[in-house]
C-alpha cells in the first residue's frame, strides 16, 4: 500500500499512529508529497480529485482519502481494534475523533491564514474565531481527560495527534498551563512507541 505523506501533517500522523498500533506500518510505502491548499500536488490529483494528504492507495489500487476513512480501513485490516463495535463506546470514540479533527481544522486554517496569505490580506477576526474554537475544544478535552485513562482507540489517538500539532505549530500557545489534566494525560500517551515513531522531524 502507498500513502501520500507529509511528515508535518497531523492527519498523516494519525494514520501512522494507527498503522503502528495495528502492526501495519511496514506495509505502508510513504510517498513524499507537496499537498498545499492553493497549489495542489498533481501526482495525488492524478489518483484522487481532492489531492490531499493523507491519501492511501489500497491493496486493490483504489485511492482512499481523509484520515478518518483511511484509519478505519486499516483497522479493518488489522483487527478491528481501534474502532469499537456498534454501541455507546463506538460513538464516544468517533465523537472524540470528530472533536480532535475539528480542532485541527481550525488550527490549520489559522496556519494557512498566517502563511498562505500576505500580511495585508489576513483577517484578525477570522484568526480569533478559529482560535476560539481551539480553546473551546481544549476546554472540553480537559473535562473529559480523567476518562481517557489507559484508553487507546481512534478517539484518544486523534486527540494526541491534535495536541502534538499544537506543540509543533503553536509552541507559544501554553495550552498545558490552562489544561493541566489534559497535559498530564498527554505526557504519558505521547511516549507510546506509535507516537514516538511518528513524531515530526525536529520535534
Amino acid at each position: 500500500m502507498q500513502l501520500f505523506h507529509s511528515p508535518l501533517s497531523p492527519f498523516v500522523r494519525k494514520v501512522m499512529v494507527v498503522a503502528h498500533e495495528l502492526g501495519l506500518a511496514d506495509r505502508l510505502e510513504c510517498v513524499p508529497s507537496a499537498a498545499h491548499p492553493v497549489n495542489r500536488d498533481r501526482t495525488i490529483l492524478a489518483r484522487h480529485p481532492l489531492a490531499q494528504v493523507p491519501t492511501l492507495i489500497d491493496e486493490r489500487g483504489d485511492a482512499l482519502a481523509d484520515s478518518r476513512v483511511i484509519c478505519e480501513y486499516l483497522d479493518a485490516l488489522g483487527g478491528p481494534r481501534l474502532f469499537p463495535p456498534a454501541g455507546p463506546e463506538r460513538w464516544r470514540a468517533l465523537n472524540l475523533q470528530s472533536l480532535a479533527d475539528g480542532l485541527l481544522d481550525a488550527a490549520l486554517l489559522v496556519r494557512y491564514e498566517l502563511t498562505a496569505r500576505a500580511e495585508g490580506e489576513r483577517s484578525k477576526a477570522w484568526i480569533a474565531a478559529q482560535t476560539a474554537k481551539i480553546e473551546g475544544v481544549l476546554g472540553w478535552f480537559e473535562g473529559e481527560a480523567p476518562g481517557f485513562a489507559d484508553r487507546v482507540d481512534i478517539g484518544t489517538i486523534a486527540v494526541a495527534c491534535a495536541l502534538g500539532y499544537l506543540d509543533l505549530r503553536f509552541a507559544d500557545a501554553t495550552w498545558r498551563d490552562r489544561h493541566p489534566g489534559l497535559a498530564a494525560w498527554y505526557a504519558g500517551f505521547a511516549e507510546r512507541p506509535s507516537m514516538r515513531a511518528s513524531r515530526p522531524p525536529g520535534v
